[in-house]
């Protein structure tokens, strides 16, 4: 229980196997790492729940390996399935009205009328789904609300023997969660900011994403609760300068002595990939009570990674 594997073609079989016999596999996608169940299992479903110490209210997103299963699965209009065909395999996850009623859906759908679901693009993610022959049901394979895993040694240290099998496809690429967007409004809304920028979906639709955090009393897709991606020490956000029981976390240039540093250069998108492992980290340094970091621009994919360390440092 809870060993980590080497993401070979015979692992992968085995933890298809996994999965059709009602078995939690974490997996690596682009994004972070997931665990994942048959989505038509509500035993399996459930027990991601118990392993995570998730609340049942928080819907979890289906993973599908084809786009074109899309309309197989979900109610897609012609923009779901124009945006589908534009950026799948991709960090974007959609909300779309469910196909039918199927009871067995309730609890993934967290008994919401809508299903949340995406087609990763990581080719380990992509075969176990194929090889599952059923979409996956898979949140971030770490305890709730703590920091999401990046690597299969971060899922190990979160979840242990709560996993039946973690398969090793090295670090995550991209680092933050999927971008989240609501397609059962006139407007497209994006429910949770991440991998895919709202510039990149304003350009390809040539309209304006409206943003909104959801309720997260009730929310209808994942991310949406106000603590999220927590480490055990209290996090503080757009440091200037540490004080002196603070670990520091810097970004960009002008930061060249921080202990850790999401991207001297300011890349974004090297942040983002950076963030989930350097917050485990500096959350391991026994030497310090608290945490700090620098600001990060809120822009492209510093929307994501404001949005996450802003639930973090709740």
């Amino acid at each position: 229980m809870g060993r980590i594997f080497v993401a070979d073609d015979i692992n992968i079989g085995r933890a298809a196997v996994a999965i059709r016999a009602g078995g939690l596999v974490a997996f690596p996608t682009e994004t972070v790492y997931g665990l994942g169940a048959d989505v038509y299992n509500p035993h399996a479903v459930a027990a991601i729940f118990a392993a995570k110490g998730r609340p049942t209210f928080n819907p979890l997103i289906s993973h599908i390996a084809e786009p074109d299963f899309l309309k197989e699965y979900a109610v897609a209009d012609s923009r779901a399935l124009f945006l589908a065909k534009k950026f799948w395999p991709a960090p974007l996850t959609f909300v779309l009205p469910r196909k039918d009623d199927n009871p067995a859906l309730d609890l993934v759908c967290a008994g919401l009328k809508t299903i949340t679901v995406r087609c990763p693009n990581h080719p380990v993610a992509l075969e176990l789904i194929r090889r599952s022959g059923v979409p996956i049901a898979a949140p971030s394979a770490n305890r709730s609300q703590s920091i999401s895993p990046t690597t299969a040694q971060a899922v190990f240290e979160s979840l242990g023997d709560n996993v039946d099998m973690i398969l090793d496809g090295g670090p995550c690429a991209v680092g933050v969660e999927s971008t989240i967007i609501d397609l059962t409004t006139p407007k497209v809304v994006m429910l949770r900011a991440g991998g895919i920028t709202k510039e990149e979906l304003e350009e390809v639709l040539g309209e304006e994403i409206i943003i909104s955090d959801g309720n997260p009393d009730k929310p209808n897709s994942p991310g949406q609760l106000l603590r999220h991606y927590a480490p055990s020490k209290k996090l503080r956000i757009n440091a200037a300068t540490p004080e002196p029981d603070e670990f520091f976390i810097g970004f960009g240039k002008d930061y060249p002595n921080a202990p850790l540093n999401l991207s001297p250069t300011g890349d974004l998108r090297e942040a983002a990939a950076n963030l989930f492992a350097f917050m485990r980290q500096a959350d391991s340094q026994d030497k310090y009570n608290k945490l700090a970091m620098a600001p990060i621009p809120n822009n492209g994919l510093g929307l994501a990674i404001n949005d996450r360390i802003k639930r973090a440092a709740r």
